[in-house]
């Protein structure tokens, strides 16, 4: 390795070994042990003696040829340009700005590429995951979950999918000066998918952390999607599922997760909700459930509704479907007058009242029903 190479960063170099085809983190991790990433390029190259356990994974057949190859087309010099004009930053395994919940990971990845900056991911992490085919209540969950937490201190961690994914995100971004998002994706970071991501991929960068195995330049193939679970999973403390099928991606994360010893919650979904078989199934097999925001920081020793200065409160909040009679009753109604504000059925009023009144949201004399809290019309 000579010439203008011998200038390069040892940085480079890895981020050039990692694009090769047929390259995995298996066999990257072998090739980086024990060795600087210039060495394992000398290696494939010929100028240096390949070492340990290097030189039987150089008789996997074709694969010295296949990397020599991809070496003249994608040299280091080349790769690193890229990833220079592009403020990608490549992070390798043992170095000091590495991830530390990553370095002993039973299936790390010797490299990772990273827009934005993982230096305010101090604090604790929560990975929100699910369908891509989500319902309207799966986004809207996602997102009160992804907003609730970061305005805590809780980094959210997802992939950037359609659906759930993308939901988190943007709840999480929505609120001003709040814990920096996360993301790991299974393209190079120059490569936004889906494309119309592309705004939210920026607003990730800019505020949190971008992160892929690949360098730039590569397409998100199929393979890799399942991949960057473990990196997901590995990065958490707690994986809330909120919509998932029998099978897919969500549920690799969620078997990721167990392996690393991660925490594992659901949000429990309608009986008829396809979306949410999955999620069913992990809650039927003993996973812990999540109904509101303080579950998840109660998992995670966080809960503070008791500490603040803001009185707790322990009601369960009124479903969307009870705040309207609730909102109405702020000065005395019976169930006829509100029949007639909300143009709903009697029983339909006369169950949202009882359910109101179990939870403490109103009180009733004599059929006349009035609220117990003084901004029930703002809920």
């Amino acid at each position: 390795m000579t010439g203008a190479s011998a200038e390069l960063p040892e940085e480079a170099y890895a981020a050039a070994l990692a694009g090769l085809d047929r390259m995995t983190a298996a066999r990257l991790d072998i090739l980086l042990t024990g060795n600087t990433p210039s060495a394992a390029l000398g290696m494939i190259s010929g100028e240096i003696a390949p070492s340990g356990l290097v030189e039987p994974l150089f008789d996997t057949e074709g694969l010295l040829t296949t990397w020599r190859a991809g070496m003249l087309r994608h040299p280091p010099e080349r790769v690193w340009d890229d990833c220079m004009r592009l403020g990608i930053g490549v992070l390798v395994r043992g170095s000091g700005d590495y991830p530390v919940m990553l370095r002993d990971d039973p299936a790390p990845a010797p490299v990772l590429f990273i827009r934005g900056s993982l230096v305010g991911i101090t604090g604790r992490r929560v990975a929100i995951v699910g369908t891509r085919n989500a319902t309207g209540s799966g986004r809207e969950i996602a997102a009160r979950l992804g907003r609730d937490l970061s305005a805590e201190g809780v980094h959210v961690v997802s992939g950037l999918a359609r659906g759930i994914d993308g939901c988190a995100h943007r709840g999480a971004l929505s609120v001003a000066d709040a814990a920096s998002p996360v993301a790991v994706v299974a393209s190079g970071l120059d490569v936004v998918y889906p494309r119309e991501h592309h705004e939210l991929w920026q607003d990730v960068a800019e505020r949190g952390a971008l992160i892929s195995e690949a360098p730039p330049g590569t397409a998100p193939e199929s393979y890799r999607f399942p991949l960057r679970n473990r990196i997901i999973a590995g990065l958490s403390e707690i994986v809330v599922v909120v919509e998932s099928r029998e099978s897919g991606g969500s549920l690799i994360t969620v078997n990721e997760a167990r392996v690393r010893g991660v925490s594992v919650m659901a949000v429990p979904g309608a009986l008829g909700n396809r979306a949410a078989r999955g999620t069913n199934e992990l809650i039927r097999d003993g996973c812990a459930i999540v109904t509101e925001t303080a579950d998840v920081l109660v998992a995670l020793g966080l809960d503070s509704r008791r500490a603040g200065v803001v009185a707790y409160d322990p009601r369960p909040r009124p479903t969307r479907e009870d705040r309207e009679p609730l909102a109405m009753c702020c000065e005395p109604r019976t169930l006829d007058q509100l029949t007639l504000l909300t143009g709903r059925s009697l029983v339909e009023c006369a169950m949202a009242m009882a359910r109101l009144e179990a939870n403490g949201w109103v009180r009733q004399v004599n059929g006349w029903f009035e609220a117990t809290d003084a901004n029930a019309s703002l809920l």
